[in-house]
């Protein structure tokens, strides 16, 4: 005696949509672009913007691409930049999650938060992590 086939009556059950996952080559290129944009940023604020005889050479008149990023750096940390882009990019990824959105909110992220400008770059940190709970829209 056999059993009778039931399953071939059962409606298919609803799929769970695929979270946001980078592909692990992706993820090795978010993680570097994150540590290479944490440790520029740390490089200007510790060894450009905040070293006294840097401050006092580009204040006499000093022509350098040290002094020159040492200004565009403080008037974009002054003017917060750096979280308003981080901000803006991590709610654009956290609507429509993509790996570049994401690694430019880390980018910014990093350099926000060391810069001076972490509350809305600390906001936009957690926007980041929520992305990853975000379903992928599939097109095509």
């Amino acid at each position: 005696m056999s059993v009778p086939d039931t399953t071939s009556n059962v409606p298919d059950a609803p799929r769970r949509p695929r979270l946001f996952a980078p592909s692990a080559a992706a993820l090795n290129w978010v993680i570097s672009i994150g540590f290479v944009s944490l440790g520029y940023a740390m490089y200007l604020r510790y060894l450009v913007i905040e070293q006294p005889s840097v401050g006092l050479a580009c204040d006499v008149g000093l022509k350098t691409w040290l002094c020159l990023s040492r200004k565009v750096a403080t008037a974009l940390m002054e003017n917060y930049v750096f979280g308003w882009v981080s901000l803006g990019a991590a709610v654009l990824a956290l609507i429509r999650p993509s790996v570049p959105l994401f690694t430019i909110a880390l980018a910014a992220t990093a350099f926000g938060i060391v810069l001076m400008n972490a509350s809305l770059s600390g906001f936009a940190a957690a926007l980041l992590i929520m992305c990853f709970a975000r379903p992928v829209t599939e097109t095509g």
